[in-house]
């Protein structure tokens, strides 16, 4: 009986990884979003005085079409000159990229302690009229809620709804977070949920941000999606660099194409299974063994 009862839970044991193995990983799998935040923490002189003018445009880039969501915080820590210096760094980057209902669709998340949507990928298929509605944003003050900024960007701005284009169309999403600070809330596991849907995150901070939530916002590589500026006044240089990456042909943005994270965080979880049913079975044999020595006295 004993022998029987071991045998059993040893093919238990070897059947439970191939098991768990043939469940599909969606994008809001647990299990994938586990991988992303497993994979993350392993990985872990004066410009001139420029204002915001709207009806400039610059020069653009033909590219594959983007879902383009911007994430700034106008907490305290910004000052109303500061945060037109944020204001005018987006419109720089409207002017860089091809704007248009079939090319680049733009929307803006504005967040301190509240978090305010303030134009969503279907309002504006125009660079003038975008820039106007940049020039209108104001800051919102007080605290830093990053983890709430994103959640809403991911559930809110990133739907059909809001004018993303359907999955089946293969169009990149892509978020830039700005910041200045610490968030005042968890930003991890909402991140890696938001990379685990498909959308890439570039994490930008400024003066005092803190570089370990940085990097476990953005998509990785890091080096290629977390960037740094001393100060508010420079934040246009890094224009330049997002005409690099963003005007490039990309490749389509796929949900973890080669399941790399997921099998990372499939294993670690396989092992810790394995481990759990060790102790079970250990557990009855234990009792097997005080039964029948309960039964030879009798």
């Amino acid at each position: 009986m004993k022998t029987l009862l071991w045998n059993l839970l040893c093919c238990a044991a070897l059947l439970l990884p191939d098991a768990r193995a043939t469940q599909p990983l969606s994008a809001g799998d647990p299990r994938l979003i586990s991988a992303q935040s497993y994979a993350q923490t392993r990985l872990n002189g004066r410009p001139p005085i420029r204002t915001l003018n709207p009806e400039k445009t610059d020069s653009q880039c033909m590219s594959r079409p983007l879902d383009l969501v911007f994430i700034i915080d106008s907490s305290r820590s910004v000052r109303p000159g500061e945060f037109e210096k944020v204001k005018i760094f987006l419109a720089d980057m409207v002017d860089t990229l091809d704007i248009g209902a079939e090319a680049t669709r733009v929307a803006v998340v504005n967040y301190a302690s509240t978090v305010k949507i303030e134009f969503v990928l279907k309002n504006y298929f125009n660079k003038p009229d975008m820039k106007k509605a940049i020039t209108r944003i104001e800051p919102l003050a007080a605290g830093t809620m990053t983890g709430l900024a994103i959640k809403t960007a991911m559930n809110e701005a990133f739907t059909e709804e809001s004018g993303a284009r359907p999955r089946f169309r293969k169009i990149s999403k892509v978020a830039i977070i700005v910041t200045d600070g610490r968030p005042q809330d968890q930003v991890e596991e909402v991140s890696a949920a938001a990379r685990a849907s498909g959308i890439e995150i570039y994490a930008v901070g400024v003066d005092r941000a803190d570089m370990r939530s940085l990097q476990q916002m953005a998509s990785i590589p890091l080096e290629d999606h977390v960037f740094y500026v001393e100060t508010y006044g420079v934040i246009e240089k890094l224009t330049s660099k997002f005409r690099e990456t963003l005007c490039e042909v990309r490749a389509v943005v796929v949900e973890d194409p080669c399941k790399c994270e997921a099998r990372l965080m499939f294993a670690k979880q396989t092992q810790a299974a394995l481990q759990q049913l060790t102790a079970k079975m250990a557990d009855v044999s234990g009792r097997i063994e005080r039964l029948e020595n309960m039964v030879g006295r009798i």
